[in-house]
């Protein structure tokens, strides 16, 4: 499984309940559509995106899919026919915007409470670093891993139901699902 993730912040003077209703109705349209390998959708809202505008909230969106296959699908779906004018009218509303291609690692989706972005400790092989996360995958968490560096955060995203203690440093970011869609 691969997530399609999006981080974005509003444009000064968009309020947040337009520029969150302008979004949801985005999502609403695009998973209302056959978009083949869209497995979920969740929209988080976060108060700070370290990797985009340091201390200014915004949101992330993580598309689950498929299989690499879909990011294309997903790519045309979110910008043509009824979802081109939706599309256009959130893209013109935001003001900044990055996005990561991550492949789950270990364990399985969650909605998660809290996200910790870490990186392998230099000389740690990526076989001990899993080992080290076993635990708290076994316990709910699950582990994402960034693919071929795409995107501008540390290589991993441990997905946690709520607040966890881990082997290694980490950023973490606490998360308010506003929308969620899953399994079609």
């Amino acid at each position: 499984m691969l997530a399609y993730v999006f981080w974005h912040v509003r444009r000064a003077g968009v309020t947040v309940p337009e520029y969150e209703a302008a979004h949801g109705t985005f999502h609403d349209t695009l998973w209302a559509a056959p978009v083949q390998g869209l497995l979920g959708l969740r929209i988080h809202r976060l108060a700070d995106i370290p990797w985009l505008t340091p201390g200014q909230g915004g949101y992330e969106d993580w598309h689950l899919l498929e299989d690499s296959g879909a990011l294309d699908v997903l790519n045309e779906a979110a910008v043509t026919r009824a979802r081109q004018a939706v599309h256009d009218r959130i893209a013109g509303m935001a003001e900044n915007g990055t996005a990561g291609l991550y492949g789950l690692r270990s364990g399985a989706p969650i909605e998660p409470a809290v996200a910790y972005w870490l990186s392998k400790p230099a000389g740690m092989k990526y076989a001990e670093f899993d080992q080290s996360l076993r635990a708290l995958v076994a316990g709910g968490c699950c582990l994402w891993g960034r693919r071929m560096t795409l995107g501008p955060t540390p290589e991993f995203c441990l997905h946690a139901p709520a607040e966890v203690r881990l082997p290694h440093a980490a950023l973490a970011l606490k998360i308010e699902i506003l929308h969620r869609k899953f399994h079609r």
